[in-house]
């Protein structure tokens, strides 16, 4: 099915004016002196020193609709997935590479809008646009690729880093994205009850604060995820990576007035959006001292023999809901 902009989109369109036209366009949108030559060339960070490296690809249909997200929206989250995963490793994202496959049709408003995005968002992380590539396709495609630098001899915050006797702890919200996601699959954009504005815009637009896996790494934290697949299956990950159990407090994590408002409304257990829900991208990771700025305590770690039980738990109990997203769920062949 072909890529269809709405009206709010005018003007000429890529194939219209160009391929360097368009990449012009993108430049002045998102201005940077490193952007804009054969390659970004990047300062040297501090001795000791290391690079990390991200991407993400965000595909229309499946990762974000046009009915729904503004394209400066879709900009702010593809920065935020990226930076997310740089920040869950105690690092401090410095600079984005986009690449962009579009249609010819694609109107040259919808892809400067998308560069501003991009650029304002990686702007409150003090970093920038610094290149990327721009290409012809049948449907709209976003990768980004971040760099972020690790500073200091202290080990990144990986996955095989918890340990028995630490407190789990998380910095952001849990299950707003999800709600959001029903609520706009409800309702469609425009006619979402005012009172569950704050929900829509967590999943079009999910924030982090800039920083927060910096802090915990020069805090003390051992290991670090963040919150894009789902509560259970991310931290199910952490957990057998480091050959722990997690315990969850369910006071900790429960839905709160608006989760619960959302789910009466929609007649749906918010609980599903907490546990299961993705795209939060809160920073979750393990440390024996206390939760660092910004952090709280939802769960404690524990010794877990393979096979004995779930890798997470809620309340000493398997959590009543646990699937995740999957980009190619395992189909059960018929017999």
């Amino acid at each position: 099915m072909a890529t269809e902009y709405p009206d709010r989109y005018t003007g000429p369109t890529v194939a219209e004016i160009g391929e360097h036209a368009t990449i012009r366009a993108i430049l002045d949108a998102a201005p940077s002196h490193r952007n804009g030559d054969d390659a970004a060339v990047l300062p040297m960070p501090n001795p000791n020193t290391r690079t990390v490296v991200t991407t993400d690809m965000l595909v229309e249909g499946r990762h974000f609709r046009l009915d729904w997200s503004r394209a400066a929206e879709i900009g702010h989250k593809a920065v935020v997935q990226n930076f997310a995963d740089i920040e869950a490793m105690g690092a401090r994202p410095v600079a984005v590479v986009l690449a962009l496959s579009a249609p010819g049709h694609t109107p040259v408003d919808f892809i400067t809008e998308l560069a501003r995005g991009i650029g304002e968002r990686v702007a409150d992380y003090s970093a920038d646009l610094a290149g990327g590539d721009l290409t012809g396709g049948e449907h709209l495609v976003v990768s980004v690729s971040a760099i972020g630098h690790l500073g200091g001899s202290m080990p990144a915050l990986t996955l095989d880093g918890a340990r028995p006797g630490q407190a789990v702890v998380a910095a952001g919200r849990i299950g707003y994205s999800a709600a959001g996601l029903a609520l706009l699959r409800r309702y469609g954009r425009d006619d979402v009850p005012a009172e569950f504005t704050e929900l829509v815009r967590a999943h079009l637009i999910p924030a982090t604060a800039p920083g927060r896996g910096v802090i915990a790494r020069a805090a003390g934290a051992s290991s670090m995820t963040d919150n894009s697949d789902g509560l259970i299956t991310d931290l199910e990950t952490l957990a057998r990576r480091s050959g722990v159990g997690i315990d969850l407090a369910g006071v900790a994590i429960a839905p709160d007035e608006l989760l619960t408002a959302a789910g009466r409304h929609l007649g749906i257990d918010p609980w599903t959006w907490v546990l299961t829900g993705g795209e939060d991208h809160t920073l979750m990771g393990t440390t024996s001292k206390d939760a660092p700025s910004g952090f709280r305590v939802i769960g404690a770690v524990h010794r877990n023999r393979p096979g004995t039980g779930p890798a997470v738990t809620v309340d000493s109990e398997p959590p009543a809901h646990s699937t995740g997203w999957d980009s190619f769920p395992r189909r059960v062949p018929s017999p």
